[in-house]
């Protein structure tokens, strides 16, 4: 009987694999026996496609096969008690080794080791601990800097790195530069068509990023994302895309800070809805009993700042609010992945995105040539839409509730770009385009009122439309710097008021002189409003 064997409990039989969880399996240890040493191995799979299962199977198969060691690292220490759980329900005997164990007197007892990443680099770096015999170290979360640092000390080890975005956290310090091949497991949409992973659908609410900030990580600061997402407006997007989209659903909540989620908490609450907040301030029987009341509440909504993003599962989550934007392919992954577990009658759950981040990276079940970016990050990253790039793209279409409010209006649509054209055509100067707009908004804010004073609200209900206008007559004549913008928005706003002024001064009549361009999206096109794109599910 080889040595590994002892610490096998065969009476557990762990969980029932699926097809591609063996072909997997069965794949990295083909890999393990043939390359040489030094030659470590990064395993590729969706969040939700049972990594952790695949791993487990592969720490007990290399135990009971070779007799040798397992030492699994994670980065959190949740994910070492859940690792933990995983190990005993497949019957492999181990020991975590956390802040509270100094030494390791019993280390012969063991064949399998979890611990967390930084407990362990002080333990060895302090020579205080020395593991002996490993002949297996399992990274969980591997595209995570952290674990760099251990790799010195089981250079003679092998390495499986296991992760769903073989994508560096550090773009400094790519993954190939410590793996030296990338498996690839199913895709989303594979494991989707399985009936192994829901399927999203997204809605993207289209968000102008321009105050955002980039912070020494790469990602958008925390108090750039606190100001954007505090404010009134977003607030007021938020609540409704939530009754638009989520109404009912048990919905998670991501944000970049903890002042947003807890304007989030704030906004909820006072709409008459159950909502909690979560961050890394709570303390861990909070955080239980929290956890757990989303968990019994059927409709529960839970606003939370990073801490949700690993170690979580809860397959009865129905929504997902990206309520941030991100630059982090990873976390991109990683937020939606929270709700494309599957359940009895759950095979789809909802994404809304306020981030722009789908038009950014793609969709969640979009296709991904994870091998290009295991060879190329910097060249993926530098080919991503940048924020300009992205809102260019934007088009704007009157929310249903706000043109209720100009029902005695036929249309309420005017295309900048074609007006732009129609007038630099006829020989007159640009400028005339936004005077052509500014009339037809004061035609339409007119026909919904009857004195200067109701229009005047109207004209306060049309900033976005307002805002969407002036940057695309900026991009049309190559003028787009944010102090000529906020210019030409005040300028656009007093005119306006201007002209509505006139009109009812004077009783002018009322009557559409100006032919109105095109609009921008017909009516049969599938984006159904304004801040509203539904994007649907790749192939």
């Amino acid at each position: 009987m080889p040595l590994g064997q002892l610490d096998i409990e065969e009476k557990k039989a762990g969980k029932e694999l699926y097809d591609y969880q063996q072909d997997a399996i069965d794949k990295i240890f083909e890999r393990l026996k043939n390359f040489p040493e030094g030659h470590n191995l990064l395993y590729q799979l969706p969040t939700g496609g049972g990594k952790t299962v695949i791993f487990t199977e592969i720490a007990k198969r290399y135990i009971h096969d070779l007799g040798k060691k397992v030492l699994i690292l994670t980065h959190r220490i949740e994910l070492c008690g859940q690792t933990s759980d995983m190990l005993n329900e497949f019957g492999v005997k181990n020991k975590i080794i956390n802040s509270k164990v100094k030494s390791l007197p019993d280390q012969e007892e063991y064949m399998c080791f979890v611990a967390m990443v930084e407990t362990l680099n002080n333990r060895l770096q302090d020579e205080k601990l020395e593991m002996e015999q490993v002949g297996l170290v399992i990274i969980d979360e591997a595209h995570y800097n952290s674990f760099r640092k251990l790799f010195q000390f089981f250079q003679k080890s092998d390495i499986l790195g296991v992760t769903a975005t073989p994508l560096s956290s550090n773009i400094r310090l790519p993954m190939k530069d410590n793996y030296s091949e990338l498996i690839v497991g199913h895709s989303i949409s594979s494991l989707i068509e399985k009936g192994f992973l829901s399927k999203a659908t997204t809605y993207s609410y289209d968000v102008n990023l321009g105050s955002l900030k980039i912070g020494i990580d790469g990602d958008y600061t925390v108090s750039s994302s606190d100001r954007l997402y505090s404010d009134y407006m977003m607030q007021e997007k938020l609540l409704a895309a939530y009754k638009e989209k989520s109404l009912g659903k048990k919905t998670l909540i991501f944000n970049n800070g903890i002042n947003t989620s807890k304007h989030v908490y704030s906004l909820f609450i006072n709409a008459g809805f159950d909502i909690r907040h979560l961050d890394n301030t709570n303390s861990e029987q909070e955080r239980r009993d929290i956890l757990n009341w989303f968990k019994t509440t059927p409709d529960a909504i839970l606003t939370s700042v990073g801490i949700l993003t690993t170690g979580f599962d809860e397959p009865t989550v129905e929504s997902i609010i990206l309520n941030r934007a991100t630059k982090s392919l990873t976390l991109f992954y990683q937020m939606i992945g929270r709700g494309s577990r599957i359940l009895p009658g759950k095979s789809e759950f909802t994404v809304i995105d306020l981030g722009n981040n789908a038009l950014r990276f793609g969709l969640w079940d979009s296709y991904v040539d994870w091998q290009e970016i295991f060879r190329a990050p910097d060249y993926y990253l530098q080919n991503l839409s940048s924020d300009s790039e992205i809102e260019r793209q934007f088009k704007y279409v009157m929310p249903a509730e706000l043109r209720a409010k100009f029902s005695k209006s036929e249309s309420v649509n005017f295309n900048m770009k074609e007006e732009y054209a129609l007038v630099t055509k006829q020989g007159l100067r640009p400028k005339a385009a936004v005077e052509r707009s500014i009339e037809q908004h004061a035609r339409i804010c007119a026909e919904n009122s009857t004195d200067f004073f109701e229009a005047s609200e109207l004209v306060k209900l049309l900033d976005e439309d307002i805002n969407y206008r002036v940057k695309r007559y900026s991009y049309c004549i190559c003028k787009s710097t944010d102090n000529y913008i906020n210019w030409l928005q005040e300028d656009y706003k007093r005119k306006l008021s201007l002209k509505l002024n006139w009109k009812f001064m004077y009783a002018e009549e009322i009557s559409p002189e100006i032919p109105e361009a095109n609009p921008e999206i017909s009516a049969g096109e599938e984006i159904p409003h304004t801040n509203i794109n539904q994007l649907p599910s790749g192939d």
